[in-house]
């Protein structure tokens, strides 16, 4: 069933700190390792979704084209593995490689990081300006699957190119819509 983002955390935000695994490289990532980045983007992902795996190839693109600009990408997967064997580790290194992701493809085994930024679904995505300040959340365009309508990741685009000019991102942020994060029973967050 598809749920739609909350659009909970404020704009002007600091960026949530972590520090999880890279499926691929095994390295611990952090935000900080990114400080020398125009603006950070963090999204929400996982690898059954069909909503992800409908923009996937747009989001790679999108990725391999504005990381040279100075935009630093980090996906995070938090879905229970236990339930969706699919969305395991194991899983992810292969997804990331298979679709040659250019960008670290992380796992939140604690749930706690979809938590601090009261993410809801895949995909879901977070746009930090230079400061590490929330500029955008929303989705990466109004395309869904079977719905005729290209992927272009326009919505975030916009966001991103606003940004990298020093501009203001535009008002109108669209809830995403994808499937739920698939919570553990002891770890889902409590109803607002």
């Amino acid at each position: 069933m598809a749920v739609e983002s909350n659009l909970d955390l404020p704009l002007g935000t600091t960026l949530p700190p972590f520090a999880l695994p890279d499926t691929v490289s095994g390295r611990t990532v952090r935000p900080d390792d990114y400080a020398d980045s125009r603006a950070l983007l963090v999204t929400f992902i996982c690898n059954h979704c069909p909503f992800v795996i409908h923009i996937r190839p747009g989001l790679v693109e999108f990725a391999r084209e504005y990381q040279p600009l100075g935009l630093a990408v980090i996906a995070i997967n938090s879905n229970d593995p236990e339930t969706y064997p699919q969305d395991s580790p194991e899983q992810m290194r292969v997804e990331a490689k298979k679709w040659g992701f250019t960008f670290p493809y992380l796992f939140d085994q604690t749930q706690q990081i979809a938590k601090d930024y009261r993410a809801v679904c895949t995909p879901e995505f977070y746009l930090f300006d230079s400061t590490r300040h929330l500029v955008y959340r929303g989705r990466f365009d109004e395309s869904r699957p079977n719905s005729g309508v290209p992927v272009t990741g326009a919505e975030l685009r916009a966001a991103v190119d606003a940004v990298l000019a020093n501009l203001p991102v535009p008002a109108k942020q669209i809830p995403s819509i994808g499937c739920s994060i698939k919570w553990r029973f002891d770890s889902a967050p409590a109803r607002r």
